[in-house]
C-alpha cells in the first residue's frame, strides 16, 4: 500500500496547501509538513498554522507521480514539487504576513484558487 492512499474514511480530514495545493490528511501536515513548503510556512506540529496555511475547500485532483515533467504540472506550475496528490483549485487566503515570508523565502505566491492579485496586493 502506498504512503499517499487516503482510506474512505480519513477523506473527510483532507486539506490542501494554499501554498503549493499538495493533499495530504490533517494528521500527515501535524506529523511531516508540507513537503515543498515546510522551509518558510513551518506548519509541522503545529495545529495552528495548518487552520491558517491550508484549507479543506479544494477542487479537482491531480496526481503527480513520475519525476519527469509533465505538461500538466508545468501548466499546473507544480513541476518542481513533490510527488503526490494535488487540487487543481484550493479557496482560501493566506494573511499578508505569511504571503511575505513565502516571498521572503525566494518563491513567487501564486493564489491557488483561480484569482489574481495586483501589484498592491490586492484581488483582481
Amino acid at each position: 500500500m502506498s504512503t499517499s492512499f487516503v482510506p474512505s474514511n480519513q477523506q473527510r480530514n483532507l486539506r490542501a496547501c494554499m501554498v503549493c495545493a499538495i493533499v495530504q490528511t490533517y494528521q500527515k501536515f501535524l506529523r511531516d509538513g508540507c513537503p515543498n513548503c515546510e522551509e518558510f510556512l513551518k506548519i509541522q506540529g503545529s495545529g495552528d498554522a495548518i487552520s491558517v496555511c491550508t484549507s479543506q475547500v479544494f477542487e479537482g485532483l491531480i496526481v503527480k507521480i513520475a519525476k519527469q515533467r509533465s505538461w500538466v504540472a508545468k501548466w499546473q506550475r507544480m513541476d518542481n514539487y513533490a510527488m503526490g496528490t494535488y487540487a487543481v483549485k484550493v479557496v482560501g487566503t493566506l494573511e499578508p504576513d505569511i504571503i511575505q515570508d513565502v516571498e521572503d523565502a525566494g518563491v513567487k505566491y501564486i493564489r491557488r484558487d483561480g484569482s489574481s492579485m495586483d501589484d498592491e496586493g490586492e484581488l483582481e
